[in-house]
């Protein structure tokens, strides 16, 4: 598994146009991607301009899927508008560990 980490600010005046676009992308990530198997979007409690995306992938071919995929290009496009230039670092990385959902007993 292939874990994508993006850490990213935002404009505070685009930050309704911001999670719109965020919100979009990641269901439809989730949805239209079976590659995709979670994709979560974090707002820092301190900082309610600063986002962390924890995106899990089957591989890296559906890593290369979702960089594809229409709905992406629609998000960079957001992204160019709202993301203060500079702040975005994406982290890739190899899944060592994962604790499913339910899986506590």
């Amino acid at each position: 598994m292939i874990a994508l980490i993006v850490s990213l600010h935002v404009v505070p005046e685009r930050l309704d146009d911001f999670t719109a676009a965020i919100a979009t992308n990641a269901e439809r990530t989730f949805t239209d991607e079976p590659g995709c198997l979670s994709f979560d979007v974090t707002q820092d409690l301190a900082d309610p301009h600063h986002f962390v995306f924890y995106e899990l992938y089957a591989d890296e071919a559906a890593v290369a899927a979702h960089r594809a995929a229409p709905h992406f290009a629609q998000w960079r496009e957001a992204a160019d508008r709202c993301v203060v230039p500079g702040s975005q670092v994406n982290t890739v990385s190899t899944m060592r560990f994962h604790h499913p959902e339910g899986a506590r007993t």
